[in-house]
């Protein structure tokens, strides 16, 4: 599922958006759940991505195969890649091959350049190498393998990067989501058990909820959080704070007041890593100093 704070994140998305660009409240509501939506599509594309990788790695043994001249490696190929154990996981999930039934341009074309390329890179590098000349087959190492692979191949590659973001521009800004999302699916696969589920948008209608009211009370209570950040600013004006700052700490703000239930430690925490993706490099010391004084001066606990 995806965890709160990518929800919080998409709801500080929203505000900045709001910001910059005043919409009807719905229409922003609705544009929120269906950025939320598209992470899931690039989540699926870049699970697509990994199958294709040994769709054609399969591609160019039975290449090998028909060729008039044949080396030994063309006649007995190493298909340990191909045999990997967590690519045959992906490429036989149900719902990964329903929702891409469901959308085709999240399939790869096998003679896609990038893709191509990718798979010569990690064909050339040492780490590929390596694995291919190992004896035997471990489902832990298999997973090892594939989980460097995306890191070094998709969640690094800046290449990937550009091309994604020409595929789809809110992809971008949601890439680092899509990738966790990517790395826990990896991570969450067992030997002996099928992969039938991948990971959830939305858990449920409390996160749906939660999303919702976060939003309505932020935008709502905007005027009234600008009073109490200028309240508790020593030395600064209001006006010199940047607004991804006041977005960040009005939504902080709004979930402090109307979520009573969280600890503030927990909100806190969750903005200062909210203020790592978004704002400036110094903006997290900043946010956690004047969340941490309202918390104080409410004994908010």
């Amino acid at each position: 599922m995806l965890g709160r704070r990518q929800i919080r994140e998409k709801v500080v998305e929203s505000v900045y958006s709001y910001c910059q660009n005043p919409i009807k409240f719905d229409v922003l509501e609705k544009n929120m759940f269906s950025s939320i939506e598209k992470i899931y599509h690039l989540y699926i594309y870049e699970l697509n991505f990994l199958v294709a990788l040994k769709e054609v790695a399969e591609n160019q043994i039975e290449i090998g195969k028909n060729k008039y001249i044949k080396t030994d490696s063309d006649i007995n190929p190493n298909q340990k890649f191909i045999n990997n154990q967590i690519l045959k996981k992906l490429e036989e999930n149900p719902e990964r091959l329903f929702f891409s039934g469901q959308h085709k341009m999240l399939k790869w074309d096998l003679h896609d350049d990038l893709l191509v390329k990718t798979f010569q890179r990690i064909t050339a590098g040492k780490r590929y190498q390596d694995f291919m000349k190992e004896e035997g087959y471990s489902f832990e190492d298999d997973q090892k393998f594939i989980g460097k692979l995306f890191l070094r191949y998709l969640a690094e590659n800046d290449d990937f990067h550009n091309y994604i973001e020409d595929k789809e521009l809110t992809w971008s800004d949601d890439l680092h989501i899509a990738n966790s999302m990517v790395q826990k699916t990896i991570g969450f696969l067992k030997e002996n058990e099928d992969s039938k589920t991948l990971i959830k948008m939305i858990k449920d209608e409390d996160d749906k909820d939660f999303a919702a009211k976060l939003l309505r009370e932020t935008l709502n209570g905007w005027e009234n959080n600008e009073k109490k950040l200028a309240e508790r600013l020593d030395n600064w004006d209001l006006e010199r704070v940047s607004l991804m700052d006041k977005v960040i700490l009005s939504t902080a703000l709004s979930e402090l007041d109307k979520f009573p239930l969280t600890p503030s430690r927990v909100i806190i925490n969750e903005y200062i890593e909210i203020a790592k993706v978004f704002a400036t490099d110094r903006s997290n010391i900043f946010i956690n100093g004047i969340l941490d004084k309202y918390c104080k001066d409410l004994n908010r606990i």
